[in-house]
């Protein structure tokens, strides 16, 4: 049986990303501060108290899981904060950028054990990190920080390739959570199954590619 393990899996996608897994016979591991019913119900294995801002919090997992092979790691735990050039709130940005740029960094060298070949990994990205594609403006914590997420994903690609583990940088899309106070146009169970498609479409040959979970390619 496959093992998948997943941040933020409490609620939103990640929540519906544990759903879908557990019923395609997976062993899902669900990482997360802190666990609920929902979660309890889908996981194999929930590891919660986990704070992927903190070193000692996700060295933690290598002792909860020693040498258990990890076949994909899903890296979705991600805030989204606002802040506009004329009201800048600093605190706010390195936060997001913990969150949501060196969390997903940290938890997969951190793992990298974990991993073989033919293992792969997922970084659940917003195509608001896209530099081609920003016509708004605005949102520079959460901007910036999906940047180098993608950036840091890009690199990973390189690095893991020897080692025959594959890289996806995916945007789920607009999709009805409470991080947007549920304002998406998709549910979570619809951009898990999209998330999950292009992740089995994943190889050596496109790794290190930023894709739309609908399957569109995004500039980077």
């Amino acid at each position: 049986m496959p093992t998948v393990l997943i941040t933020g899996a409490n609620r939103g996608i990640g929540l519906a990303l544990a759903r879908h897994y557990s019923q395609y016979n997976y062993n899902v591991i669900g990482v997360c501060r802190q666990t609920n019913e929902a979660l309890d119900a889908c996981c194999s294995d929930v590891i919660s108290d986990i704070d992927i801002q903190s070193d000692e919090a996700v060295k933690c997992l290598t002792d909860v899981l020693a040498d258990h092979p990890i076949d994909l790691l899903i890296s979705n735990a991600g805030i989204l904060e606002d802040e506009q050039l004329n009201a800048l709130d600093i605190a706010s940005i390195e936060r997001q950028f913990q969150v949501n740029a060196l969390g997903p960094l940290r938890l997969v060298s951190t793992l990298q054990a974990n991993l073989s070949a033919g293992s792969k990994i997922a970084l659940i990205t917003s195509r608001m990190g896209s530099i081609g594609d920003n016509t708004s403006g605005g949102r520079y914590g959460y901007r910036m920080s999906k940047a180098a997420l993608n950036a840091a994903g890009k690199s990973m690609a390189h690095d893991l390739k020897a080692s025959g583990v594959a890289v996806a940088i995916l945007h789920p899309g607009l999709v009805s959570t409470a991080m947007i106070n549920f304002n998406g146009q998709i549910s979570p169970e619809h951009a898990a199954a999209q998330l999950a498609a292009r992740i089995e479409a994943l190889n050596l040959s496109n790794t290190g590619t930023f894709w739309h979970a609908n399957g569109e390619a995004l500039p980077w």
